[in-house]
């Protein structure tokens, strides 16, 4: 009987299955759509509905993928998901109140500072190797326990997207290790462990997750959850983690100097490492593999950016917007786009951060517009790049992974305005491809180092726009400078408004 692995990852905008046979290749897919499951009920905070998304969507999957594996055997599954974020639950893992989202959700600023504070600064990046921003749980723990004391009296556990499907699954309470490294400061980056000290004061009475690795098998799937999905009673679950670890590991992000790009509804960044980078604007984190290390930064729009562009003009076909851009030349005419329509986290980690456009005349159309906000986009990332490239941890070679880069143009844009060469793997699935590979090396039925990656595409950056592009990026980096009291002033408006 053939061997299948299944992997799930849970998106912020859809989330996506995959069957696998233990050499990689595609046996069958399934896709969630679901762009208005996130909440959004006051400016900078973003929740979910844990049961109704996350668990709906694994049950949803499995139900249209096992059928699919008839006459063969489900070997083992992993889940990822969207991280690091904040649920709370009873013992049960009956959610007390929504998922608190990693970091697009910006209303523990507040607790940011009162725990920098407290514990100190530099402390927090010795300790944590992370400095506290809004991709951090501890902060928006302490919201809750401030904020909705009575919601808080209620917890007994707290999960991120991955770990509560888990449970789930298997009964058991577990977080994997690199999940467990972004949610400063509660996590030892260097012991691996958590840091009794800091859990107990900013945690409180909420008991910790045994800590795992991500590939590890920590349980089978039970009677009960057997029942609900359709999967097979028994058949092992592994760890898994936060989506954008699972996609750099679909991409063979494996090695010291390489780095995933992934183009999704935000950019993120995963670097991997020699050894820690402690960094006061970026990300330190742990990896898949045990015991490998990382660096992370991120962009809170991208995708979500063309998506309300899209709609702003009228819902025009996203194929015709990319057109008419692409017949736009280098530079947009002169348009230029600060993406920060939703605050922003890396470099500058301000959620009263807006977006700009600016240079607007009468001559300019929607596919300007468009052109623009890819290249806004791009200089950002070319900002994040020049952080994370140094002498010590190089990048050396750049994956570009996620759905945005499915069309030529915006890989194109960003190779070009950074002068950066940029890999494009075969299978283009994403988080969920990683899942299964990590089901089947924590399964045993492939060894720890394989790697189902292969390249498609290479593309080069354009020399002849480099200069146009230098310009502009000087022009984009003192942009946000020269209107950030505008934009906190008009940000605060926006707050107060019902």
């Amino acid at each position: 009987m053939n061997k299948l692995l299944l992997g799930i990852d849970l998106g912020t905008a859809s989330s996506k299955g995959v069957l696998t046979t233990p050499d990689g290749e595609i046996v069958a897919t399934a896709v969630r759509p679901r762009p208005h499951s996130m909440s959004m009920p006051v400016p900078g905070w973003a929740e979910v509905d844990a049961e109704r998304v996350w668990w709906d969507d694994v049950v949803s999957l499995a139900a249209e993928l096992v059928p699919q594996a008839a006459g063969s055997t489900i070997s083992a599954m992993c889940v990822s998901g969207v991280g690091p974020c904040l649920l709370l639950t009873d013992d049960d893992a009956r959610p007390v109140r929504p998922a608190i989202l990693y970091g697009i959700d910006m209303r523990a600023t507040e607790e940011i500072a009162q725990l920098d504070e407290q514990l100190g600064t530099a402390e927090v990046l010795q300790r944590c190797g992370t400095p506290l921003t809004t991709q951090a749980v501890g902060p928006k723990a302490r919201w809750v326990a401030r904020n909705e004391p009575e919601v808080w009296q209620r917890a007994t556990r707290w999960f991120n997207s991955s770990s509560f499907v888990v449970f789930h699954l298997t009964g058991e309470y577990v977080l994997d290790h690199h999940t467990a490294s972004q949610c400063v400061p509660l996590y030892d980056i260097e012991a691996n462990v958590w840091f009794d000290p800091w859990y107990d004061e900013v945690m409180g009475s909420l008991a910790p997750p045994r800590l795992v690795w991500p590939a590890e098998v920590v349980g089978s799937v039970t009677a009960r959850a057997a029942e609900e999905t359709g999967l097979p009673q028994g058949t092992p679950v592994c760890a898994g983690t936060v989506d954008a670890w699972a996609e750099a590991f679909s991409g063979g992000v494996r090695t010291p100097g390489d780095l995933m790009l992934m183009y999704g509804s935000t950019m993120f960044f995963v670097q991997e490492l020699t050894d820690l980078a402690r960094h006061p604007q970026l990300w330190n984190t742990m990896g898949i593999d045990p015991g490998s290390k990382c660096l992370a930064a991120g962009m809170s729009t991208s995708g979500s950016l063309t998506g309300w562009v899209q709609e702003l003009v009228g819902d025009v076909p996203f194929e015709t917007l990319v057109k008419e851009a692409a017949a736009v030349p280098a530079g947009s005419d002169g348009l230029l786009v600060l993406p920060y329509f939703a605050g922003e986290r890396t470099p500058i980690f301000d959620h009263r951060a807006r977006g700009v456009i600016v240079g607007l005349t009468l001559r300019h159309s929607r596919g300007h517009v468009f052109r623009a906000v890819y290249e806004g986009i791009a200089f950002g990332i070319r900002q994040i790049l020049e952080l994370l490239d140094t002498e010590t941890n190089p990048v050396e070679r750049l994956v570009a992974v996620g759905g945005g880069t499915q069309g030529s143009l915006w890989t194109q844009v960003v190779s070009d305005v950074t002068g950066r060469r940029q890999e494009v793997p075969e299978q283009t699935i994403g988080a969920s491809y990683g899942d299964a590979l990590m089901a089947a090396i924590g399964s045993g039925l492939v060894t720890p180092e394989t790697d189902w990656a292969r390249v498609a595409q290479v593309v080069e950056p354009n020399p002849e726009v480099r200069s146009l592009y230098d310009e502009l990026y000087g022009l984009y980096s003192s942009l946000y400078p020269a209107t950030r009291e505008h934009a906190h002033a008009l940000a605060r408006i926006q707050e107060l408004s019902p």
